[in-house]
């Protein structure tokens, strides 16, 4: 299970497959040594995205 805490690095080492919710929520430099280093909550602020909504997703 991913948390509001993970941050989008570890994400995307553990589950590849979740790149894509975070293309649609307007994230678009997954490969940013700093995006990956953010947390879910930090992007989703940034992004105007509800982290339960988008971990509601990736967790599915």
């Amino acid at each position: 299970m991913f948390t509001k805490d993970t941050l989008i690095g570890d994400l995307l080492d553990q589950n590849p497959d979740a790149a894509p919710f975070l293309l649609e929520m307007g994230m678009h430099c997954l490969g940013c040594p700093s995006a990956r280093g953010e947390s879910l909550e930090e992007a989703c602020r940034v992004h105007g995205v509800d982290v339960n909504e988008l971990l509601a997703k990736i967790n599915a």
